[in-house]
């Protein structure tokens, strides 16, 4: 077999993706009011089309745990008919999209929720940041331990988001268990401190990951199922003991499942725990393994060559290059991104950003 490169085909979920530059979840705080996508995502994400796979940003599958302000919402049939607009936008220019499932855990925040206290494995909140709110920045608030009782209410809750992405129109979802949000605050210890079922060891922890991954395969079917995971990434007040052997745990205990990919941060946004969690992430996962994180296109292109990952997601190029594919391949400069315009409403800094046509 001649060696892979960014621009070898990969079949992923029943698809055949025309190259292996994806295009990583990003929060852009765009949505209408109601948490409802509208055509000016649509246009956002039809211009980035030419990524072999774009994961839409992380979308709320319950009413009530909003953790920004303007992030979309795939919980109500307008929500659905927003993302279908977004969906067919895509498809019309030949694009794959699929949609990142989340709950945002300890950082939802009252303000967004209306007085509601947060949830979260233990009641621990996050500390080494503040969170934006139309009353300016403000301390997180101390979550409320979820009670195991009320768990099988959020695994209902990515069920029935599971089901509205597919009547949307995308073509698979990811489980968005990173970055310190609900389901990573109980992977890993340095937040999950309960006893219990869902405490303890990492058979525990890793317990409700499983569970909404059983009720999301239903629907979708394994090959239309994504994962993707943090373990270094001490953002949002994360951190854990063992981050590599978390990673070769769950990536040992995902790969029989036959997942669509595996999709794994390799860093820290603040740099505070460093390791190496791909090399156990290739050797115990059989199936597609996509990781991101400060990539630059040939480095991409070694590792892929190399057989170290099947695929390599880019965020912030594909953010300020829609056409990031193109540039790579013809070797052109690259637009720098303006972090000013990252989570601001309208065009500017979202679909304003030149083409090389």
């Amino acid at each position: 077999m001649p060696t892979p490169t960014l621009f070898s085909p990969l079949r992923l979920g029943g698809h055949d993706l025309p190259n292996r530059i994806f295009m990583a979840p990003l929060t852009r705080c765009r949505a209408s009011e109601g948490h409802v996508p509208n055509p000016l995502m649509a246009e956002y994400y039809a211009q980035r089309a030419s990524a072999g796979l774009i994961v839409a940003e992380a979308t709320m599958i319950m009413e009530g745990n909003s953790a920004f302000y303007a992030e979309p919402g795939i919980y109500n049939e307008q929500q659905i008919l927003g993302w279908r607009g977004v969906t067919d936008a895509v498809h019309a220019t030949g694009g794959h999209i699929f949609l990142q499932l989340w709950h945002g855990g300890r950082a939802c925040h009252p303000l967004f929720n209306g007085g509601a206290q947060p949830v979260a494995p233990s009641p621990i909140p996050i500390t080494n940041d503040e969170v934006h709110t139309p009353e300016g920045k403000k301390p997180y608030a101390t979550p409320r331990e979820l009670r195991d009782d009320e768990i099988p209410g959020i695994v209902d809750g990515f069920l029935r988001a599971a089901e509205n992405a597919k009547a949307a129109g995308f073509d698979g979802v990811e489980v968005h268990a990173a970055n310190g949000y609900l389901i990573d605050s109980f992977l890993r210890d340095g937040s999950n401190r309960r006893t219990g079922r869902y405490g303890g060891s990492v058979e525990n922890r890793s317990r409700l990951l499983f569970e909404v991954l059983e009720a999301i395969t239903g629907v979708w079917g394994a090959e239309r199922t994504a994962v993707r995971l943090s373990p270094l990434n001490s953002y949002n007040s994360m951190s854990d003991s063992d981050p590599v052997g978390l990673t070769a745990h769950l990536a040992k205990a995902l790969s029989p499942l036959a997942l669509a990919y595996l999709h794994v941060m390799r860093g820290d946004f603040l740099g505070e725990q460093s390791g190496d969690v791909l090399t156990p992430a290739r050797a115990q996962f059989r199936g597609p393994l996509v990781a991101n994180m400060g990539y630059t296109p040939a480095e991409a292109e070694a590792v892929i060559a190399g057989a170290g990952l099947d695929a390599v997601a880019f965020g912030t190029g594909f953010l300020a290059n829609p056409d990031l594919p193109a540039r790579i391949r013809s070797g052109a400069p690259l637009n720098a991104a303006d972090p000013q315009t990252f989570y601001t409403p309208g065009a500017k800094g979202y679909t304003d950003y030149p083409t090389l046509a």
